[in-house]
């Protein structure tokens, strides 16, 4: 790979919300994006869907993450299998588990393999490196997340909200010139987003997720349940910090005797709570939360946030980008950092000592 010069670089994401698999290329040097490329998306079927949640807080070895690691790398090869030109691919993989302070992190799926079959260098297990320095191993899209706000030219403080599985929220000062600077960024895990929501529809209705959030805009709000859900210990923690997708069991059956319209609406209003309590610990105050991931397609929810924020919340296609495809443009960014042997990751965004740079490299 050319050391200076942007190329092109394939990202793919597939996150705890497990609706499928995001594909996506960026033209990039590791430093700026220079463009944004073609994306596509595939589906995970409820089959498949159904194989990956079984293994759930599985570690490698465990009965259920073969076949969990099969399901991924195949419909990985199939939607990665549909670009050409690309000079590196980002693969994530799926997480399983992730217990930074325990037995560390899991991403079902080999890159070795996919390097293979796609003939180009793959480079993944983004995350293992930064838990063994010490760090939470997530989230990894903040230094992407600065990228972007200095190629849509912003110039006061900002905050990227993801909304996937789990919330993770970005505070990014575009000032700055590098991610890895001092007072560039500041990232953290806010607490469930999709994911109760998708379970609860899942158990209760046999639907994959709350479609634009209809069911939970005609349900009313529990407010006890949500004063309970913020006494967790998570939320008096400071930041850096992450959470797995089940690190609040509670949740669920703290809404198990609400109709299922209330039972959503309090899903959703403990989500944008969580986000409104993240929001406290940032360095400056923001006027604008940019919101990507699947969430931002939930309209209940996006009011949750911005009746509970105070500020602007805004898809994130308010400044010219692709807020489902974010996360894989995110991956395909930092496989050409990791290619280049620059950080991924810092102290303000995972914790991790210092800056540090995570990521094996397969090649075909």
């Amino acid at each position: 790979m050319r050391q200076s010069e942007p190329v092109w670089a394939l990202g793919a994401m597939s996150g705890t919300s497990l609706d499928g698999v995001d594909a996506a290329m960026v033209l990039t040097d590791g430093h700026s994006i220079a463009e944004f490329g073609p994306d596509a998306y595939r589906a995970y079927t409820s089959d498949e869907r159904a194989v990956i949640r079984d293994a759930f807080g599985r570690w490698p070895g465990d009965a259920q993450v073969a076949a969990a690691a099969d399901v991924v790398e195949t419909a990985h090869a199939q939607v990665l299998s549909r670009f050409s030109g690309a000079d590196v691919v980002g693969f994530h993989g799926q997480t399983l588990a992730h217990e930074p302070a325990g037995r560390g992190t899991h991403q079902a799926g080999n890159g070795a393999l996919l390097a293979q079959v796609l003939g180009v260098p793959v480079v993944w297990d983004f995350r293992s490196t930064d838990v063994q320095m010490g760090g939470q191993g997530a989230p990894l899209a903040p230094f992407f997340h600065h990228a972007c706000a200095r190629f849509a030219g912003l110039d006061a403080p900002v905050a990227f909200l993801n909304l996937g599985g789990v919330g993770n929220l970005t505070w990014v000062d575009p000032r700055v010139e590098r991610p890895e600077d001092a007072g560039a960024l500041l990232a953290f895990d806010t607490g469930p987003a999709n994911a109760p929501v998708n379970d609860l529809m899942l158990a209760r209705r046999g639907l994959a997720q709350d479609v634009g959030g209809e069911l939970a805009a005609s349900g009313t709000v529990e407010e006890a349940v949500v004063t309970a859900f913020l006494s967790h210990p998570y939320f008096f923690k400071m930041p850096p910090k992450s959470l797995d997708r089940n690190d609040f069991p509670a949740l669920l059956p703290a809404v198990a005797h609400l109709p299922d319209a209330d039972a959503a609406a309090t899903l959703v209003a403990c989500a944008a709570a969580a986000v409104a309590r993240g929001a406290e610990h940032f360095a400056q105050p923001v006027s604008r939360v940019l919101v990507c991931g699947g969430g931002r397609h939930n309209a209940a929810l996006m009011a949750a946030l911005a009746a509970r924020l105070g500020v602007t919340v805004d898809p994130v296609e308010a400044i010219g980008l692709n807020g489902d495809m974010l996360e894989a443009q995110a991956f395909a960014y930092l496989a050409v950092r990791v290619m280049r042997g620059l950080p991924t990751s810092g102290p303000a965004t995972t914790g991790v000592r210092a800056a540090v740079g995570g990521g094996q490299i397969s090649r075909p």
